[in-house]
């Protein structure tokens, strides 16, 4: 799933944002009650959400390691 697929509902989250849906989610799922078409979908988005998390992550220690080797010179 490239960058490109991740809806834009969810490019546009944080980290935190992304990290408190994800954790809604998980708990949706752990329920014993949970419609099974329904955490089909939740599933696909969670999907989504670690994709979208991940890329976030990349971007920061990019940052991060510009930021470093600026201070080495």
């Amino acid at each position: 799933m490239k960058n490109e697929n991740i809806l834009a509902s969810i490019k546009s989250k944080s980290i935190k944002e992304t990290k408190d849906e994800i954790n809604e989610i998980l708990t949706k799922l752990e329920k014993k009650d949970v419609n099974l078409t329904n955490s089909l979908d939740d599933y696909n988005r969670l999907l989504q959400l670690n994709k979208h998390m991940d890329q976030l992550f990349k971007e920061k220690m990019k940052e991060i390691s510009l930021s470093k080797n600026k201070f080495k010179k």
